[in-house]
């Protein structure tokens, strides 16, 4: 469970974030990575070289370093979120394609692509095959958004009608149904409006709205996928343009508390909790990350340039949690 938005603000800055919604344990560090920086394959013996760097929250685990959203140096910002129900990935079949484990495809994505324009390309001599997670034990069934500097976004989804790069007009996403469904749903909520509903007679009983918000009564208030992704498109679309840079992050992150999830509310068959443990939002033009964390809501802020371009391994900015200071 995750939610994801785009925002610009009137000078055209584009910003992108997310919701991290899980039900495991995760312990999310912020990392950067440098230019030409080289990794390995993890289901071929293949070594990788970036053509750009990266800052990105993400995970080191049993020698895995996995990403979970990022934004490189030329404004290109993705993230992973899950899509449990329908990723079908390939099995890893020789071929002319590039085999690219799925946990390795968001920082593939991110040291290898510019624009969304170079995403398309690359897509297309691109296999994305599964497989286990350290996390989870399973093969986590993912799907990810992408946007650049122009503010356009797109979806990537695996299913079993093949890999497919989707525009995203609303620049929104969830979980499943696929992408394509949940705009579909929108036109369930046609009425929902800004305006105040009028007051109106049945028969000869007079009927008013309870006081203000009463063009939004339509709109869903639980944590499905589909409720979450109605509520952040309906406030993103809606929200007073935000004029500059600093009104912009505040608006960002109102939006996502509408969608973010207390711990406690939702019970998985696990028997485990489901809640937002990180909420992060970058700002492509400057390459700047902003992110707080379930247990500290202070908006920290770190940028890709104050890092030594030198270096040639992965640079560990320390874990995002901070305790809560009064």
């Amino acid at each position: 469970m995750c939610t994801a938005i785009t925002l610009q603000s009137m000078q055209r800055e584009n910003f992108f974030g997310r919701t991290m919604d899980f039900s495991y344990p995760i312990e999310p560090g912020l990392y950067v990575i440098p230019k030409h920086y080289e990794w390995s394959s993890l289901i071929t013996t293949k070594k990788y070289r970036n053509r750009y760097r990266f800052i990105g929250i993400g995970q080191k685990t049993e020698d895995m370093l996995g990403f979970f959203d990022g934004m490189n140096e030329r404004g290109f910002a993705a993230a992973a979120l899950y899509f449990e129900g329908y990723a079908d990935y390939d099995l890893p079949i020789k071929n002319n394609k590039e085999l690219i484990a799925s946990l390795d495809f968001l920082h593939y994505l991110l040291g290898h692509c510019s624009s969304i324009d170079d995403l398309q390309a690359l897509l297309a001599n691109i296999q994305i095959v599964g497989l286990p997670d350290p996390v989870t034990q399973t093969v986590a069934p993912l799907h990810w958004i992408a946007t650049d500097r122009s503010g356009g976004s797109v979806v990537i989804e695996q299913t079993k009608s093949g890999l497919e790069i989707i525009h995203n007009p609303i620049g929104v996403m969830t979980n499943s149904p696929d992408f394509q469904w949940h705009m579909t749903n929108l036109r369930n909520y046609l009425n929902v409006s800004t305006s105040q509903q009028k007051e109106t007679y049945w028969e000869n009983v007079l009927l008013t709205p309870f006081g203000q918000g009463s063009g939004t009564i339509q709109l869903p208030g639980g944590f499905t996928s589909p409720e979450r992704f109605v509520r952040a498109a309906f406030l993103k679309t809606h929200i007073l343009v935000p004029e500059n840079r600093s009104k912009s992050i505040l608006a960002c992150f109102h939006i996502m508390n509408n969608v973010s999830i207390p711990k406690g509310v939702i019970l998985t068959n696990r028997g485990s909790y489901d809640y937002t443990k990180y909420t992060a939002f970058m700002n492509t033009s400057t390459c700047e990350y902003y992110f707080k964390t379930y247990e500290n809501n202070q908006i920290i802020t770190a940028s890709l340039w104050d890092y030594n371009i030198q270096e040639t391994q992965p640079i560990y900015l320390g874990s995002i949690v901070h305790p809560l200071t009064i």
